[in-house]
């Protein structure tokens, strides 16, 4: 049984101090990892507070592989066997390292066909309830993540996690303007915020625009479960060329639509009607990283045969589990 929660007096003499720093001692037991600060007042007791159990390789696979196919941390728990502090941890450490690895070498792209979206998500709880909600942390209430998927290798090129702003609309483009060194096709959706971004990131000159406007058709359902869990019915769709010379043929959302399918099946923290959903907006953040990662490098795209990062050129095999362990080392 994982080991928790365990606060008690321990001599420090007893134990071998490996490291020092900021006047506190780490100290290395058989069974656990823990944090051991000297009490100043008191030379001869301390308190221990554990950190984190040692996990060995195996299990650090198992976790990493049930988190990225759609297992909540609390399943993962009872799979694994790892405690749920240690999983969380883990998540922390590989997801910050998936975002600076995406950050430094998802770079120097040609794609041709790119569809920016956006999916909506929620921390601790929904908007309405922040008000009344206790103890509600920072980041509480809606977040939206955005993406952009190439057309043809289904990378994700660039993402984004924050709210549906200007301010994010902005940032989110130019982030991806600075991962491309072509000219591109961009497909969005009609919301506002687009244009103004594209222009800003890119320019008049430097890309073809285009938005898929859906004319959707009367609610007929008026307030049932139908109506608050189904799409709206689309009657017709309208392809309006915005920037350059954009290539009808191919203005369309379909495949960042089905992205967003996606990330509703494997992130377990995007399902709808459970409480699965994130309880803070940094963990939100890290497990998007690290699946998004997964996604690029390790996940054979039944659309390209092998993994978006291979067809893209950014690797020249698809990667394991354990290759992505291998960076937090």
């Amino acid at each position: 049984m994982p080991v928790r929660n365990i606060k008690r007096k321990y001599s420090p003499f007893n134990s071998f101090v490996t490291r020092y720093y900021e006047r506190r001692y780490i100290v290395r037991c058989s069974v656990l990892s823990v944090v051991f600060k000297k009490n100043l007042d008191c030379q001869h007791s301390a308190s221990i507070i554990v950190k984190y159990e040692s996990v060995s390789h195996e299990q650090a696979k198992a976790v990493v592989s049930a988190l990225v196919e759609g297992v909540s941390i609390n399943a993962t728990v009872r799979m694994t066997g790892v405690s749920k502090p240690t999983i969380l941890k883990l998540l922390r450490d590989l997801g910050s390292t998936c975002s600076a690895y995406h950050d430094k070498h998802v770079r120097g792209l040609k794609p041709e066909r790119v569809q920016p979206g956006e999916i909506w998500s929620f921390t601790y709880c929904k908007a309405k309830n922040v008000a009344t909600a206790t103890n509600a942390p920072e980041g509480a209430g809606d977040c939206w993540t955005w993406t952009a998927i190439d057309s043809d290798s289904k990378l994700i090129i660039s993402y984004r996690v924050g709210l549906r702003t200007q301010d994010d609309a902005d940032l989110f483009m130019l982030d991806l303007a600075g991962r491309i060194v072509s000219r591109i096709q961009l497909a969005s959706d009609a919301l506002g915020t687009y244009l103004p971004a594209v222009e800003n990131a890119f320019g008049l000159s430097d890309v073809d625009y285009a938005q898929l406007h859906k004319v959707f058709g009367p609610d007929r359902a008026g307030k049932s479960a139908e109506r608050k869990y189904s799409p709206g019915k689309v009657n017709g769709t309208k392809k309006v060329a915005l920037i350059g010379l954009p290539d009808r043929k191919h203005v369309s959302t379909s495949h960042v639509k089905r992205h967003n399918l996606t990330i509703r099946m494997q992130m377990r923290r995007f399902s709808r009607l459970t409480n699965a959903h994130s309880k803070k907006l940094e963990n939100h953040a890290y497990s998007i990283s690290l699946f998004f990662m997964y996604y690029n490098y390790c996940r054979v795209h039944s659309a390209v045969g092998t993994s978006p990062a291979m067809a893209s050129g950014l690797a020249d095999h698809v990667w394991s589990i354990e290759e992505m362990l291998e960076l937090l080392d």
